[in-house]
């Protein structure tokens, strides 16, 4: 038997597996209808795909793997959640078609009716409020409003029980208690999907609040763009979000429809508490609690993981600030983070704390500490040497081998990370018995590639997906060597463009560097399926240089050198701000301007270079 999760047991997984991207809500900072529209204007950026392609995110996203796990069709007006469906929908071979009765064959249901909107784009075609359901079911309920069905007045239509085999109703509305205040006909789902409709119904008024005061003939409508619903539907997906919280298939869904369909998200899914702080105002000047058992853990030459325990709060966490040595490194909605860009062989400090949606902030968490790893542990290595985003599937990535050996890929793997999340989303492991000689490449392009098309040695086109906002990494045994962009960053720095890798340069980083590499225009591939390196010897950490401290917390960075040696200091968006000559023996440079973040630090001899990373605290 399937059995119901708890609220707490929601709240943990929502937090723990959302892909929301990083700085996705950071406008979203009002109260009431002021939030509304900061939301609005941050989910109306739509890519509307159209009503046809709905079928095709139906047949892939929308499965049962949450109750069943049979990859049949999630349809919220026949799946039993306490028990055994009545009847499964097969993707694509039961669509719609004809129907008689339930469990004939599926359909696309609009949450909102289609004739609230006059069937217009891009409402049509939104994925957030369409959803697969049974044809004859979805024929109940018709353009009903949703409500509170009263057991003694149930409709009654040909074809069809009522309620329905999951116990989904169509009848008059219980016109006492929160429901009070209409008394027509309503549909109403079953308790387990009562918070997923409300949650729709919270989207589409902020997602079309320019318009939704034309369509007042709906009866859960108030012909208004701030408050949009009547008050007794108001009350009634109030109570609804409330007592049903968002699950892992919501989540799952939200991230579907925004990296794989239309762009934008539904952030009462995101962030439930939001729709109290718009419709349900109260104020809030209390802290979440501090999050606990902070735990610094997995480090490698330049990353350290993090893990803790949720913190509470009186309406809803919503983000996590972490701090090293109490600066401010990132703000994330996850119980976990990944910490890139650190130095080799450096201790670190950590505390993490809460906000709530009125920014109140919890005090911080206890402190962890873990060391990175010694950064000289084995040879140069791989290294991204081009980058291809062309026009339409005209993208590629090539890698180098410059370590004087063959390179077995079988330790090595690819990863995405769509639109500034700050995960990564997307994973490429290497064909079995892959391999890279020295002074050689590998490239992986998409299938749909109309150019180069002779260079390929694996054809990919979940890791060949990218836009130029995209961060991609390359991976050794499951730590970060390489970087293309800025994980956590959905700036452009490559779009439309094709990079190759200066000559000069012959180990990857975990910081992307635009100084690093060249760039040549849109569908340029002559370069593609070789490389030039002319710099052997490059090292990225050795005993020539030594710099201290590192997390700079002051404004005096000293650094010994074994000789003399050019130095050139670039911002994470790859601009020069320093360059200088250091004498061998100590140098000590003055920085008073520098503002917090992380800066790559560029040296140069006769005959070497090497790079290391300092971050500004």
């Amino acid at each position: 038997m399937k059995q119901p999760i708890t609220l707490f047991l929601i709240f943990s997984l929502s937090l723990a597996f959302a892909q929301i991207p990083n700085g996705y809500y950071n406008n979203a900072t009002g109260n009431g209808y002021q939030l509304k529209t900061q939301l609005y204007n941050i989910i109306n950026q739509q890519n509307d795909q159209g009503y046809s392609a709905i079928d095709g995110f139906f047949r892939e996203y929308d499965l049962d793997n949450y109750y069943e796990n049979n990859y049949s069709i999630l349809d919220i007006y026949s799946e039993n959640p306490n028990g055994q469906d009545p009847y499964n929908f097969t993707p694509n071979i039961d669509e719609c078609g004809s129907y008689s009765g339930e469990g004939d064959c599926y359909n696309k249901e609009h949450i909102i009716p289609k004739s609230v909107f006059n069937e217009n784009p891009p409402m049509q075609g939104d994925a957030h409020q369409l959803l697969p359901t049974d044809g004859r079911v979805n024929g109940l309920r018709g353009n009903f409003p949703m409500g509170r069905v009263d057991d003694n007045n149930l409709a009654s239509q040909s074809g069809i029980s009522n309620p329905t085999q999951n116990g989904s109703k169509l009848g008059y509305n219980l016109d006492i208690g929160y429901s009070q205040g209409y008394s027509e006909t309503v549909f109403e789902p079953i308790d387990e999907f009562k918070g997923d409709v409300a949650r729709i119904y919270f989207y589409f008024a902020t997602r079309y609040q320019n318009q939704i005061s034309n369509w007042d003939d709906y009866p859960m409508f108030n012909g208004s763009s701030n408050q949009v619903f009547e008050t007794v539907f108001l009350n009634i997906l109030l109570e609804w979000h409330n007592m049903d919280p968002v699950s892992q298939k919501e989540i799952d869904r939200n991230d579907a429809i925004y990296y794989h369909h239309q762009g934008n998200r539904n952030p009462f899914v995101d962030h439930p508490e939001y729709v109290n702080v718009i419709w349900n105002p109260q104020d809030d000047d209390q802290a979440p609690s501090s999050p606990t058992n902070l735990e610094a853990f997995n480090p490698s030459p330049s990353s350290i993981d993090l893990n803790w325990d949720a913190s509470t709060d009186n309406i809803g966490v919503s983000s996590y600030d972490i701090y090293i040595a109490g600066g401010f490194y990132s703000n994330i909605n996850s119980t976990s983070a990944t910490v890139i860009g650190l130095s080799s062989e450096t201790n670190y400090c950590f505390t993490v704390t809460a906000k709530d949606a009125n920014n109140n902030s919890s005090l911080p968490s206890n402190q962890a500490c873990e060391t990175t790893t010694n950064g000289n542990s084995g040879n140069p290595d791989l290294f991204f040497s081009e980058y291809m985003e062309g026009s339409g599937n005209n993208k590629a990535l090539e890698i180098a081998n410059f370590s004087g050996n063959y390179i077995d890929l079988s330790n090595y793997e690819l990863k995405l990370s769509s639109n500034g999340n700050s995960g990564w989303t997307i994973n490429y492991s290497f064909p079995n018995n892959a391999g890279v000689d020295n002074a050689d490449v590998y490239v992986v392009m998409n299938g749909g590639a109309s150019i180069c098309t002779d260079v390929d040695d694996n054809l990919n086109n979940s890791i060949t997906g990218f836009n130029g906002n995209d961060a991609i990494g390359l991976f050794k045994n499951g730590v970060l060597i390489d970087i293309l962009g800025t994980l956590g960053n959905s700036s452009d720095y490559a779009k439309n463009t094709t990079l190759v890798r200066n000559a000069d340069i012959a180990v990857g980083s975990t910081v992307f560097n635009a100084t690093e590499w060249s760039n040549y225009p849109i569908n340029t591939c002559e370069n593609l399926g070789s490389h030039t390196q002319t710099l052997g010897n490059f090292i990225t950490d050795n005993n020539i240089v030594n710099l201290y401290p590192n997390p700079l917390s002051k404004n005096t960075l000293y650094i010994k050198t074994l000789e003399a040696i050019k130095l050139e200091i670039y911002a994470i968006n790859g601009l020069k701000i320093y360059e200088s000559r250091l004498q061998a023996g100590e140098n000590r440079l003055l920085f008073d301007d520098l503002k917090s973040g992380i800066y790559i630090f560029k040296f140069q001899s006769a005959l070497k270079s090497w790079v290391h990373k300092i971050i500004r605290l």
